[in-house]
This record gives C-alpha cells, structure tokens and sequence, in this order.
C-alpha cells in the first residue's frame, strides 16, 4: 500500500480562494488517521493529524443545527 497522501479539499470551496483546509486519510494496518493542512499553502503547509475517530466526532459536531 502506498504511504503518500492524497489530498482534498471540501465540496464548500471554490476557486476564489478564501479560508480552506485540504485533508487526506491515512489508512495503515496500526491507525487511521486524517491529515489537516491550508489549501493555499499546498504541500508547503504546515499539517497535523488526527485519529479518524475525533475526526468523525469534530464532524458530527460542526455539523449539528444551532
């Protein structure tokens, strides 16, 4: 399995540019992560990850309605 990350950004984002995150999953034998980074920065940003777990949960909160 190939360890390089395939990034995305959300369906919300356009080519206007803006505050946009890319994020990738990693699915290795011991974890499953999601990797976060800035869109506008690319492969130069900085990034840090996140089990799946509390990724899904971050999810279903930002999500919730008011």
């Amino acid at each position: 399995m190939s360890t390089e990350l395939i990034w995305f950004k959300s369906s919300y984002s356009n080519s206007g540019g803006g505050e946009c995150l890319e994020v990738a999953h990693a699915y290795r034998e011991s974890s499953r992560a999601v990797h976060v980074r800035d869109s506008k920065l690319g492969a130069r940003s900085s990034r840090f990850a996140v089990p799946a777990d509390a990724w899904n949960a971050f999810l279903a909160y930002a999500s919730r309605e008011a």
